[in-house]
């Protein structure tokens, strides 16, 4: 008797769970699969009963290949079975990533003529389940991807499986697929519960137990009502390797709390972790805020050329223990004011992840308590730094200065062991540092002991790059600072005469030692901004140079609309019909930042939602000065005539031009600041 190659043998058993599952096999043996199997309807009987299946009981994470290579051609089974190599090589399986997850373009373009899908021969010669034989081999698991549609979302159009549900679902688990991303394209206005409650039973008749991905996008709510049939369901739209897109979807997911628990996931998409898009202290935003809202850990980058530092953030096991908390808690938001925002995560040993998330594009003070992030009164508390990988002991207070768009991640519990900690202090200059070229700034720093004991011998220092002149105007160091207590010493700053315009990380040290002796160092980053004053009169927005920018869809544009994704892509502000010369085209969530010197008094704008998008677009438009609120609108749709919009700014050093989305997330939110000026 031939023997099967192992790979042709181990489908055939996945054959025939699949049929033990459809009640195909007899006691004889192995029935003839009908002619049929690519026909929609399933089997005889009705479909198994909802019922706890044990699947995804934590987040799901693993590699999806899409926001790395979409459908380039280096997208195929080499590529794929390289990731399972590396994530076992380089510790991502011990951190806990599981599954290996194809995107769209697998397949042929058009099925069989038996109705089958067909695995591209080019990216695939050996089929999908030799990919899948070799990611089990690692201990792996394979995911897949197809659309609730006639066709998928690529620009191609490869088969969806709307009416083939029963069929593809049986070619998955005879191919040995573990995890099944249902996308949202060419659905033909099939209603979308309908729609994916076919899909939930043709994945349970096949007997294989498949994790169900509903991408619906958030469109129907899909958190009311998906739990019943997937184990995570997408909340938002796609996200882009920007922080705009970032934050636009985090804000989005965050209300969403309160449906999300063991095999029930918010998914705001996948991580874009190492693309490019974003810094350092973006990414370890994003992966420190998708871990606190318990999201899908999905590694969107290629792998095969990440950097050590992306390496570093998707494997940091510290922050992970977050996402993976088996008691399934999404975080939820205790305050958020002017972007200054805590989240708490409740955790099954009684502790809480606490992140200080910094929306703002400079240096903010975040503080918070233990008592209002859910823990009982205790005499202090253990605080690990998530990040730092470092204990310390906190008398309650949860406070620290974070950089613009980062985060501190906390985990904070009631220890009767605190004492074996260093005090937690806090750093900072409370907000970010300005200078002129040449020209010498004032600023504080301020150490804090948050702790329950003295911090010892503390010794403070701020270091600036080569050609800047840095001088204490105080003292640098105290005997003792208690706990609860401060330290401040003011500093003066001196750029360079000849410093061109643009940021500059400034390093603020303190070294102090705990009442065991323990010695403890802890840095701030400092950004230095160097800009020029404004022109005295008024000046057109459009037209001056910007501190810094965010966009929810590419680049902020000046004096057109933002357009597509890339730059100078725009057109004429318009809104209402009426053309504008000048202001800044930009897409929610958006911030653009200006240095006025204090010397400034007035921004005005002719404020809407673009035309360029027809009749969609809902927004709103605020204007902060020194990070706070000093003008808004209510929420603007394109039904809307141009609003006038006025904000006093006198004595501001810096001010923020923000548009948000109006509550229905941010799908063409194209908004304009038309004939924006600035009076100084």
């Amino acid at each position: 008797m031939r023997r099967l190659p192992l790979r042709q043998a181990a489908a055939v058993r996945r054959r025939i769970v699949g049929a033990l599952a459809a009640g195909v096999l007899c006691t004889g043996g192995l029935a003839a699969l009908p002619a049929s199997a690519a026909a929609a309807e399933p089997p005889a009987g009705p479909a198994p009963a909802a019922a706890d299946d044990g699947l995804a009981l934590t987040p799901p994470m693993g590699f999806n290949n899409w926001n790395s290579t979409h459908c380039r051609a280096d997208f195929d089974a080499k590529m794929v079975e390289g990731i399972a190599d590396i994530f076992v090589d380089k510790g991502l399986k011990d951190a806990g990533y599981e599954y290996v997850n194809l995107d769209d373009c697998w397949a042929l373009p058009e099925r069989d003529a038996d109705g089958k899908l067909v695995p591209d021969p080019a990216r695939f010669p050996d089929g999908i389940e030799a990919v899948a034989d070799y990611v089990h081999a690692k201990g792996l698991k394979l995911g897949i991807y197809t659309s609730a549609g006639t066709k998928t979302c690529s620009d191609i159009g490869f088969p969806g499986a709307l009416g083939h549900e029963y069929s593809d679902a049986q070619q998955f688990a005879d191919w040995g697929v573990d995890y099944l991303k249902y996308d949202n394209c060419n659905n033909q206005g099939v209603d979308a519960k309908q729609r994916y409650t076919t899909m939930r039973d043709a994945l349970r008749a096949t007997g294989r137990p498949i994790v169900y991905s509903i991408c619906e996008w958030g469109s129907n709510k899909p958190w009311e009502w998906a739990g019943d049939l997937g184990q995570l369901w997408r909340t938002t739209g796609d996200i882009s390797d920007s922080w705009g897109s970032m934050l636009s979807l985090m804000k989005q997911n965050l209300p969403l709390a309160p449906y999300a628990g063991p095999g029930r996931w918010n998914d705001p998409d996948m991580l874009e972790v190492g693309n490019g898009g974003m810094t350092p202290t973006e990414y370890r935003t994003h992966f420190s805020m998708w871990s606190v809202m318990a999201a899908p850990l999905l590694i969107g980058t290629d792998l095969r050329t990440a950097s050590d530092e992306t390496y570093e953030i998707l494997s940091n096991h510290d922050v992970i223990a977050v996402d993976q908390d088996p008691l399934g808690k999404q975080g939820s938001v205790v305050s958020s004011e002017g972007g200054r925002w805590v989240v708490s995560k409740e955790m099954k040993d009684g502790s809480r992840a606490v992140a200080l998330f910094n929306e703002t594009g400079s240096a903010q003070r975040i503080a918070t308590t233990a008592r209002d992030v859910g823990l009982p009164e205790a005499d202090a508390y253990t605080a690990r730094d998530l990040w730092q990988h470092k204990n310390y002991n906190s008398a309650g207070t949860l406070a620290a200065t974070v950089p613009a768009h980062g985060t501190v991640l906390l985990r904070v519990a009631a220890d009767p062991k605190w004492g074996s900690y260093p005090p937690a202090a806090e750093l900072g200059l409370g907000e970010d540092l300005f200078s002129e070229p040449g020209a010498t700034s004032k600023v504080s720093a301020r150490f804090t002991n948050l702790g329950r004991n003295a911090a010892r011998d503390v010794s403070v220092s701020l270091n600036a790059p080569s050609g800047w002149k840095v001088s204490a105007a105080g003292p640098t160091r105290a005997r003792s600072v208690p706990g609860g207590k401060a330290f401040a010493t003011p500093w003066k700053v001196t750029a360079p005469a000849d410093a061109a315009t643009g940021t500059y990380d400034l390093t603020l040290r303190a070294d102090y030692r705990s009442a065991r002796g323990t010695r403890v160092t802890t840095t701030v980053p400092v950004t230095a901004h160097v800009a020029t004053a404004p022109p005295a009169g008024t000046s057109a927005l459009g037209d001056l140079p910007w501190l810094g920018s965010t966009n929810g869809w590419g680049p902020v544009e000046r004096n057109t609309s933002n357009g597509e994704s890339e730059a100078g892509d725009g057109n004429p502000l318009t809104v209402g019909g009426t053309v504008y010369a000048t202001g800044l085209g930009v897409h929610a969530d958006s911030s653009v930042d200006f240095y006025t010197a204090r010397s400034c008094e007035k921004v005005t704008a002719q404020v809407g939602v673009d035309d360029e998008k027809g009749t969609a677009g809902t927004v709103t438009f605020e204007i902060w000065a020194d990070g706070k609120k000093a003008a808004s609108t209510g929420v603007l749709t394109n039904a809307d005539a141009a609003q006038p919009l006025t904000a006093d700014v006198t004595g501001a050093q810096s001010i923020r031009l923000v548009v948000t989305d109006g509550g229905d997330g941010v799908d063409s939110d194209h908004a304009d600041w038309a004939d924006a000026r600035l009076s100084c």
